[in-house]
């Protein structure tokens, strides 16, 4: 089954609009059943008024949103979590920085896996699975359980990703993808900060274990439902797993990042830090290696020369470096900087995703009308602002001063990142928005790794010349790799809407 079938399929199981959601073949190796749990859902979609493919989206959202909301929702509340535990924050940083990791490395294999046999099976066991390392979570008694159970969960979660944007880009034809997009990238994005507002609150009223006491049933229910209402997805058949490729990818990015994160603790010239970098880079050049014999290679090396693919996700990058970074830094600058506890640090942070949550829906459709590059141009450009306003944070800088720096972080991100996300997907093949859909996963998760890693260090490095201009300075080389996403967002090309459209 092609891609424009199966997307047919989706759409036409009955009339666009509320009615769609009624009985339908429940996908393509399954025989044709009654779902009665939709005919539920087709009573509220009533009343709502959204489509098939918005109710598959919502679905495949919220499993992605329940995944990566707690992969950050620890970052305010280290130092409680260390007492109680008998550790320190920084071996429980990679609580923080361990799932980041997994949920970038292990995309593009899922995303792989799921462009194979199918991105539903693989999106409903990733959550599944997520979903029982939570909750295993809940009896950790040590920080290397805490740090194991909280990986192993944010690997299987990384399925939902790929998956999600599977499914947008097989559902919504090219020309309207920015719309949905703008409603993933908040979801990627905007799930790990609301993790940060909601974990100081949550932890101080109830202790961080009931978090995931809560996770886990929520990720098996929206399993259950994801199973029940996501129509499969077409399998590419005959084709070879490139486990080659997946394993020294995986491999190189862990090792390269490890050296940055650890570089600053064991010497940046080390034996430790600098054998971990060799390792990351020759196995990443065995990865480039395996790749150009591959036969169905994980990452079509031909991609690099495709400018629309390329420079977005190289604008998206650099701009995520820049935000994560002051994602991690910011609660840390209100606490040991500013002294504000760290219930109202998670309070004052909501400003962030509250405007990316605006800024994002409504900005898709300015970038209907003048292009994804004037959107990611001027996106990337407020994050720029934004990081020079955090420089500019001091003892005595008002709260709303703090809450508008952070709400103008909010909506750069808000307006680059679904215009970028969309041009990645117009730029590939059908067959292979899963893959091309983890890649820029992981470019993005090494991306905030890497921030959150160079400006802790730059932080940490400054710190006894004054807390809070060594976070100044950080926030600087923030502001500056930022301004390089700017200039990459100038070299893409914005999608010929009215040639897609006539293509159709």
């Amino acid at each position: 089954m092609s891609d424009s079938s199966d997307r047919k399929n989706i759409e036409e199981l009955g009339p666009k609009g509320p009615e769609s959601l009624g009985p339908q073949a429940s996908g393509v190796d399954e025989s044709s059943t009654v779902p009665w749990s939709l005919l539920v859902s087709k009573r509220i979609a009533k009343r709502v008024g959204i489509t098939r493919k918005w109710a598959v989206l919502i679905v495949v959202l919220v499993g992605l949103f329940t995944t990566s909301s707690t992969i950050t929702i620890l970052v305010v509340s280290l130092e409680t979590i260390s007492q109680d535990i008998g550790s320190n924050v920084s071996t429980l940083n990679w609580a923080i920085t361990g799932p980041m990791l997994a949920f970038g490395v292990v995309g593009p294999a899922f995303g792989k896996i799921g462009d194979l046999y199918g991105h539903k099976k693989v999106y409903v066991y990733g959550l599944a699975i997520s979903g029982i390392f939570a909750g295993a979570t809940v009896f950790a008694w040590n920080a290397a359980t805490v740090v194991l159970f909280r990986v192993l969960s944010a690997t299987a979660g990384s399925a939902t990703g790929p998956a999600a944007m599977a499914y947008i880009n097989r559902l919504f034809e090219p020309h309207e993808r920015v719309r949905p997009l703008s409603i993933w990238s908040f979801t990627t994005a905007g799930a790990p900060v609301l993790g940060v507002v909601l974990g100081g609150p949550i932890i101080e009223s109830i202790g961080w274990r009931m978090i995931f006491v809560i996770q886990a049933p929520l990720c098996l229910i929206a399993a259950f439902i994801a199973w029940k209402m996501l129509p499969q997805t077409s399998r590419i058949k005959n084709v070879r797993f490139d486990i080659l490729g997946s394993v020294t990818l995986g491999l190189g990015a862990v090792f390269v990042l490890l050296g940055i994160n650890r570089g600053n603790s064991w010497g940046w010239t080390s034996p430790s830090t600098l054998s971990v970098f060799a390792l990351g880079i020759v196995t990443l050049a065995i990865f480039v290696r395996a790749e150009q014999h591959a036969e169905e290679p994980l990452m079509p090396l031909h991609w690099l020369r495709r400018r629309n693919l390329v420079m977005p996700v190289v604008s998206q990058s650099l701009t995520n470096f820049a935000y994560m970074g002051g994602f991690i830094l910011i609660p840390q600058l209100l606490e040991r900087g500013l002294g504000f506890s760290a219930a109202f640090v998670g309070w004052l942070i909501v400003a962030r995703p509250l405007a990316f949550s605006l800024a994002a829906p409504t900005a898709s459709f300015v970038t209907m009308r003048v292009g994804e590059r004037a959107s990611a141009i001027a996106g990337s450009s407020v994050v720029v602002l934004a990081m020079i306003l955090f420089s500019l944070i001091d003892i005595g800088s008002s709260s709303w001063f703090i809450a508008g720096a952070l709400a103008i972080s909010g909506i750069g991100l808000g307006v680059s990142s679904p215009a970028l996300t969309a041009l990645v997907a117009n730029a590939v093949d059908d067959k292979d928005l899963g893959v091309a859909g983890a890649l820029q996963q992981l470019m993005n998760q090494l991306a905030a790794v890497a921030g959150s890693t160079v400006m802790i260090s730059v932080q940490e490095s400054l710190e006894p010349n004054g807390v809070v201009s060594s976070f100044s300075i950080a926030f600087v080389v923030g502001a500056c790799v930022a301004t390089l996403g700017t200039v990459a967002a100038f070299y893409v090309r914005s999608t010929d809407r009215s040639a897609l459209r006539a293509t159709q």
